[in-house]
């Protein structure tokens, strides 16, 4: 018998694939800045560094799985995305 816990649960559930289209446009001062587009979420953002870029891919992550907040995340409601 096989027997999972909450979390496992909720990290199978995580695992769909998103799927993000990066446009780096200027590297300065040794880090990226530029525009990420969330294919699935049908949004773009602009990003000014790694460190951002970075962020924005965890938000999406987050927020496909619906663990987070509207507060704590970058992108926006398909609603209200234009």
């Amino acid at each position: 018998m096989e027997h999972k816990n909450h979390n496992q649960d909720q990290n199978e559930e995580a695992q769909e694939d998103l799927v993000f289209f990066v446009r780096i446009q200027y590297r300065r001062n040794t880090s990226w800045q530029g525009t990420i587009q969330w294919m699935d979420g049908k949004q773009q953002m602009i990003f000014r560094s790694a460190l951002e870029l970075g962020n924005l891919i965890n938000d999406a992550r987050k927020k496909a799985s619906g663990t987070t907040n509207e507060v704590a995340s970058g992108w926006k409601d398909k609603e209200s995305a234009s």
